[in-house]
């Protein structure tokens, strides 16, 4: 996994996906169901501008569309899935993050078979891929970045773990991804 993609992107899909919670007696019971978001927030320069996550599954332009909130983590592959039509985002929009927060409070480290990726619905390429289970302790994760250095949109691997429960409790928390 490389740290920056370089080709001009337009149109990119971030996947989450998780294993629900086991039910009371089995061999590691959980009590409560488990629920992660995605999401994607985007910022002109360092100010926060718009988001779609499960509270709001589209952007005010229209660009960024979360396809569906999962409560539960029932099914296979993504669970939760964001599209970003680049194209058509907000020409003030400089950056947009993609985050994964734990809604119901469990840390990475309880869930089975958590993950986050994005990928480039043009070519196909996978571009990141992680597993949340490397983020024990916390409840929130900042995956990566869509920005534009010199002109063209590249994807840039973050992989940092942080605390939050909620996309809006991670936005004062952003500012240092934003540069």
């Amino acid at each position: 996994m490389t740290g920056a993609h370089t080709n001009t992107l337009t149109h990119v899909t971030m996947g989450l996906g998780w294993d629900p919670a086991q039910p009371a007696g089995t061999v590691v019971p959980r009590g409560t169901d488990i629920d992660l978001n995605a999401a994607a927030l985007s910022f002109a320069a360092d100010r926060f501008v718009d988001a779609a996550f499960h509270d709001q599954l589209i952007s005010r332009d229209g660009a960024v569309r979360h396809l569906g909130d999962s409560v539960t983590g029932d099914g296979d592959g993504d669970n939760e899935v964001i599209v970003v039509d680049i194209t058509q985002l907000s020409p003030d929009i400089s950056t947009v993050v993609f985050l994964v927060t734990c809604y119901t409070g469990q840390r990475f480290g309880e869930i089975d078979n958590g993950f986050c990726r994005i990928a480039d619905n043009v070519t196909g390429t996978e571009l990141a891929h992680i597993d949340l289970g490397a983020a024990r302790d916390h409840t929130g994760f900042v995956l990566g970045k869509l920005h534009r250095p010199h002109g063209d949109w590249v994807f840039t691997l973050i992989g940092e773990p942080m605390q939050a429960q909620h996309a809006a409790e991670a936005v004062p928390q952003l500012g240092t991804y934003l540069a």
